[in-house]
């Protein structure tokens, strides 16, 4: 063999070996490596990572856990927030705000000093929530009234209601005039106009079914949708439409879109950690499923550190089926709480 033949087979090779890296590169390598040990009694829903300030803040039923991000010790708590559904923080106003879904209200408290400073009225069983920078305004997503309610957060006082077309789910906000959030019952997807507080479209979903996470990519202004029937709906933000469904594990409940890696996480309560390569704006790749523990099926993401947050607990037996509750859930054994740090 020529000179020439054995310079083009070793640059195959190597290039083989560079692919082989590539690829080796590009299964995110997530794993959990640590085991906050919470305790405490009670159910849970959403959290919030503040990546600047280092906090972690946790939902539990009736108040909500303040944690530090690197070291899992709790730093706070902040009180009487019964049914609390989700966290949102407004850094630039050192204020942060509760959905409370048994009370109607919501919590406003200072990020400094966890004190919660008032309490204002909104829909029926506000359930997400979320601030959105561009209009320094904050928007609950009531369930049971299947309406939005905006608040001032400067003033801390409510501006006004968006009906919506069901019951919704997360939300998410471009940053610049505009929020969108799933509406699980009809397996849509809403675009609002934060401004004038008014729907501006409304897209089906299809194939997703049951919408619950919603993250976004907001420089290719891509969603991404966690699906109950096991897939993530990648959607265009300007146009509705689903550019690919990638599957997941079972039991979705968040997402989340790491801006500078490109990867995008569900939360999947069956045990798992399904992570999305974003190969480019309209091509998808599930990178690999992490082995999380059963009932992990929420999310936060340190933009810092790029690492994952997720939580769950030991459970027991469920009670038995009655015609109030034919799906009962499973009990949550005393102290079993924690919070799992997913990271490379």
């Amino acid at each position: 063999m020529s000179g020439k033949g054995k310079m083009m087979r070793g640059s195959a090779s190597l290039a083989v070996v560079f692919c082989t890296a590539a690829l080796a590169a590009a299964g995110a390598g997530y794993k959990v490596v640590s085991t906050y040990k919470v305790g405490g009694d009670g159910g849970w829903d959403y959290l919030t990572a503040d990546a600047a300030a280092r906090r972690l803040y946790i939902s539990r039923a009736t108040h909500v856990i303040v944690l530090d991000l690197d070291s899992g010790k709790t730093v706070g708590d902040i009180a009487d927030t019964p049914g609390v559904h989700g966290i949102a923080l407004a850094p630039e106003l050192e204020r942060g705000f509760i959905s409370n879904g048994r009370e109607g209200t919501v919590s406003i408290f200072d990020m400094k000093t966890l004190a919660t400073t008032s309490k204002v009225k909104v829909g029926d069983d506000p359930d997400a929530i979320l601030y959105d920078p561009a209009t320094k305004r904050v928007f609950t997503f009531n369930g049971r009234s299947q309406d939005s309610t905006a608040i001032d957060a400067v003033k801390g006082t409510v501006l006004g209601t968006i009906k919506l077309d069901g019951k919704p789910e997360f939300a998410a906000s471009d940053g610049k005039g505009e929020i969108f959030v799933n509406i699980e019952d009809k397996s849509e997807l809403t675009a609002i106009d934060p401004n004038q507080l008014l729907v501006k479209n409304k897209w089906p979903l299809a194939p997703c079914e049951s919408p619950s996470g919603l993250s976004m990519d907001r420089k290719n202004r891509r969603l991404f949708v966690g699906c109950d029937n096991k897939m993530m709906a990648v959607v265009d933000a300007d146009t509705g439409k689903v550019l690919a469904t990638p599957a997941i594990g079972d039991g979705v409940d968040a997402t989340a879109f790491d801006e500078e890696t490109g990867l995008a996480f569900a939360s999947c309560g069956e045990g798992v950690l399904t992570v999305v390569r974003e190969l480019t704006p309209d091509k998808f790749s599930v990178a690999e499923n992490v082995p999380t523990q059963q009932g992990a099926r929420t999310l936060a993401l340190d933009s810092k550190t790029h690492n994952v947050f997720v939580v769950t607990a030991q459970f027991g037996p469920a009670p038995a089926a009655t015609a109030d509750n034919p799906h009962p859930r499973r009990s949550i054994l005393p102290d079993s709480f924690v919070v799992l740090v997913v990271a490379k």
